[in-house]
This record gives structure tokens, C-alpha cells and sequence, in this order.
């Protein structure tokens, strides 16, 4: 893909100031994208709204957008006619894009990109085609993100999600997802679909946070060591004890943890 993708009127940005008395300098705003495994999620769930809340809190400045969903696995054909407001790849990306040039043109400090679980695949994304186009962010925040078509396997069993999760969350399902969402084979191999084993040159500094029991551990650990062999400025943490989402569930210390991990590292911790 190349060219300026146009900004779409449509796509719904939401903005959280750093909260009054906050001591924190200006700094860049970041591009918060939720998850949901690309066909679920909003702007009203914990991993978005009270995520940017609590980094508000912090004295960052946050945008989130609400980007198109792709519809849920398993309607095929027929999505289209069922849901026809959503839309597989590059839609959701498309809207991502849009809304980096408005969140852009507002923030004089530059833009940081970041997501969760599938938002962090589409910040990703976001990342490399900006660099692309000549105007890339600050920087990149990634919270238990995949990045590859087919997820890799999680060689510890220790290390693999548990629960419902064990199931849901099961390599075959994964990789049902990532195909739902992509839409064709062609597109799933697309480096703007799922970045991971693509040449990664010119990524800004990153923070990659992931839980320590969770099959797209697999992806998210090789993403970082991919963008490490890239040369790029990468730290990365591994949260004993956590499972998937867990930015969903504002009262464990990970969430927390976590906010204040990112709340540094957009200050240029």
C-alpha cells in the first residue's frame, strides 16, 4: 500500500487530557487502540476508556479509536449482507491511519502509537506504513500483542493460557481469527496485516509488555525479538503470573503496573 490514506469523517476519535494538576511535562499524545481479536470491542471497554483515564491521571495525553470491526468468525460470505458496517483488512486500518493524521495535526510534541492484544497488531501496522509515508511516531507501546498470521506455539506448558482461554485462545482459533480478519491468503501474508516477519527498519522506541500465561505470548515475545534484531530500542517485560486482557480488569496490580509503565515510557522513561 502507498499514498495518504484520506481522513474519514466518520471515524469517531476520543480525547483524554491530562487531568488538572498534573505535574508531568507536555509530551507526545498516544493513539490507544483497544483489542477484541479484530471482530469485538469498543471504546467504552476497561482496555480503552478506563486505560486512557488512568493515563490521564498520569498527565498523558490520550486519543482512542473507535475503528471498524471486522464481523465475527464464521459468517463468511454472508457478513457482508448481516453486518455491513463492519469491514476486514485494510478497513480498520484504514481508520486507524485516519485518525494518526488528525491525532498528528493536534499533538506539536509528535504521536505514540499503541494497543492491546489485537489494537497492538493494528499499532503495528499503523507504525510501519507511517514510516512508509514518511511521518512516523514517536514511539510504540504494545500490551500482549500477536503480530503474525499464524500464531507461533507457546513451548512451555506452564506458560500457556489456562481456563476458557485454554480453548478459545487455542492456536487453531488464533490463526481463524488472524484469516477472518485478513479476509484472503494474499492479505494475510500483507506486512501491514500482520507485521511479524517482516522487515521491521525504522520502528521508534518501544515498550512491549506481555503476560506471562498466554498462548500469543509466542508472537509478542518473537515481535520483540524481531524488532530487536532490527536494531530498534525495545524494552520488554514479561508479567509473572498474568493471563490475556488483563487491561480488561482495572483492579489487578498488572493493570496497574502496567499504566505506569506507559505513562514512563511516553514521557521518555
Amino acid at each position: 500500500m502507498s499514498g495518504t490514506v484520506p481522513v474519514r469523517p466518520d471515524v469517531t476519535v476520543r480525547w483524554y487530557e491530562p487531568w488538572p494538576g498534573t505535574s508531568a511535562p507536555a509530551g507526545p499524545t498516544l493513539l490507544w487502540l483497544h483489542g477484541g481479536g479484530f471482530f469485538r470491542g469498543g471504546l467504552d471497554q476497561p482496555e480503552a476508556h478506563d486505560v486512557a483515564r488512568s493515563l490521564a491521571a498520569r498527565g498523558v495525553r490520550v486519543a482512542t479509536v473507535d475503528y471498524r470491526l471486522a464481523p465475527p468468525p464464521g459468517l463468511g460470505p454472508a457478513a457482508r449482507r448481516l453486518m455491513p458496517s463492519r469491514g476486514r483488512y485494510p478497513l480498520p486500518l484504514d481508520d486507524v491511519l485516519s485518525a494518526y493524521r488528525e491525532v498528528g495535526d493536534r499533538s506539536t510534541e509528535g504521536v505514540m502509537v499503541g494497543g492491546a492484544s489485537a489494537g497492538a497488531c493494528l499499532a503495528a501496522a499503523a507504525t510501519l506504513r507511517t514510516i512508509d509515508d514518511g511521518r512516523p511516531p514517536v514511539g510504540a507501546v504494545f500490551a500482549y500483542g500477536f503480530f503474525h498470521a499464524a500464531h507461533p506455539r507457546m513451548a512451555e506448558a506452564r506458560h500457556r493460557s489456562g481456563g476458557h482461554r485454554g480453548l478459545s485462545h487455542a492456536r487453531w482459533a488464533l490463526d481463524a481469527m488472524n484469516r477472518n480478519y485478513a479476509g484472503s491468503r494474499g492479505s494475510l501474508a500483507d506486512r501491514l496485516a500482520f507485521p511479524g516477519g517482516h522487515v521491521l527498519s525504522g520502528f521508534p522506541r518501544t515498550l512491549v509488555v506481555n503476560a506471562e500465561r498466554d498462548n500469543m505470548r509466542a508472537s509478542g515475545d518473537l515481535f520483540a525479538a524481531e524488532l530487536a534484531d532490527a536494531g530498534v530500542d525495545v524494552r520488554h517485560h514479561v508479567l509473572p503470573g498474568t493471563h490475556h486482557a488483563f487491561l480488561n480488569r482495572p483492579r489487578l496490580a498488572a493493570y496497574a503496573h502496567t499504566v505506569s509503565l506507559v505513562a514512563e515510557w511516553t514521557r521518555g522513561g
